[in-house]
């Protein structure tokens, strides 16, 4: 389920940037980087939404961008540039990421 910033879906088109990854051993910190990165994420000028899938040691984390000059704003965010350090040194095993164009969204409302 998508945590949208604000009530409504966005316009189309926006951004989608994913996140693949699978943890390490080594997670010292690694909790408190992931809140701090999310609440500072959701600060960041044309930040849409969320959402967020973990198994075991498997995750992936999709955020939602108006477009492509508000991810390169949030890229130059120091905290969040601390955090990549530490992913790729500690907190990762494995990781890639993909930047998409959102031109179409359907969804289907779940029912009761």
């Amino acid at each position: 389920m998508i945590h949208w910033q604000n009530d409504s879906e966005p316009v189309l088109p926006f951004i989608a940037s994913t996140f693949n990854y699978y943890l390490s051993d080594d997670l010292e910190g690694y909790e408190e980087y992931d809140e701090m990165t999310l609440e500072l994420a959701k600060k960041t000028d044309g930040f849409l939404g969320y959402e967020s899938f973990k198994s075991g040691n498997r995750g992936t984390f999709i955020s939602y961008w108006k477009d492509m000059k508000s991810i390169e704003e949030w890229s130059k965010n120091p905290i969040h540039i601390e955090a990549k350090k530490q992913g790729i040194a500690r907190w990762y095993a494995y990781y890639h990421s993909v930047i998409s164009e959102v031109k179409i969204f359907h969804k289907k409302r779940a029912s009761n």
